[in-house]
């Protein structure tokens, strides 16, 4: 067996992992309390924020603004494919400013982040409330300013097709989540075109799925439009889908890179102020 293969095979039994793994490669609880330093928490927590609400604010106001005044005729594809393109481009910048801090933006990525024990569930909770209420928010400035028009970019099923859409959205979330795992767990982690790829990814299946069922991947992301415009009877396919697909790609990454690595850990926990440097 190669070096390199021994490098990805799974950690032993009796080696720390996740945020164990990141604990003691800082010198025990006591090295660790700048991570969980309660202003650092807040950090992540409002980077969190900012994030998921721009997400949700630049998509439900792109679908108003496109229907009110984009131009009459326009195609389905052409709306898909620019929500798609500005959204990726945001998640692009999002990544890039606050990556360093926090740049989940999904309760799928928390999930799979949770069950790789990179980060504790009740941390993961937080996010997860955090992350639900940011996307409402953005959907309710966004319909401040252009109401209901262009239902918000809300993503829906075709009728009768809510169980296909929602297996569709545990494979496309299975992509992103394993995609992201990847990154965080391996030698690009700190590469430059870490966000480049995440952008990249949500643009080719926005543009490809968008006109089946809107190409969510993220619960939060469905959730807000389809909270402003007051319609969540097939919010369940947007949430089934995404926690299916992440909890296989958790599966699957552990295959293909065994068990997390510190890098993950830090990825996921962002960094404290005083380490930043």
């Amino acid at each position: 067996m190669s070096p390199t293969m021994l490098s990805h095979s799974p950690a032993k039994a009796d080696e720390p992992i996740g945020k164990a793994a990141l604990i003691a490669s800082v010198g025990g609880q006591r090295g660790y309390a700048d991570w969980a330093n309660p202003r650092h928490r807040l950090r992540r927590l409002l980077a969190e924020f900012l994030g998921t609400a721009g997400l949700t604010f630049i998509l439900s106001g792109g679908a108003a603004i496109l229907a009110r005044y984009g131009g009459r005729g326009l195609q389905p594809w052409q709306i898909v494919l620019v929500l798609s393109l500005v959204s990726a481009l945001w998640l692009v910048v999002a990544v890039y400013f606050l990556g360093d801090i926090s740049a989940h933006f999904n309760p799928a990525t928390t999930l799979a982040f949770a069950l790789r024990r990179d980060i504790g569930w009740v941390m993961a909770g937080a996010y997860w409330i955090v992350q639900f209420g940011a996307a409402v928010c953005g959907s309710y400035l966004a319909r401040a300013f252009f109401g209901t028009a262009g239902n918000l970019a809300a993503t829906l099923p075709k009728p009768g097709h809510s169980t296909q859409a929602a297996a569709f959205e545990a494979v496309i979330t299975f992509g992103l989540v394993l995609m992201v795992i990847n990154l965080a767990n391996g030698p690009k982690l700190n590469g430059p075109f870490v966000p480049v790829a995440v952008g990249a990814y949500i643009l080719a299946w926005g543009t490809m799925g968008g006109p089946y069922d809107g190409a969510s991947m993220n619960p939060a992301r469905s959730f807000g439009p389809a909270l402003a415009i007051g319609d969540l009877s097939t919010w369940w396919v947007y949430l089934v889908g995404p926690v299916v697909g992440a909890a296989v790609a958790v599966g699957v990454a552990y295959l293909l890179r065994g068990s997390a690595k510190v890098e993950e850990a830090v990825a996921a926990e962002g960094t404290p102020l005083d380490r930043a440097a």
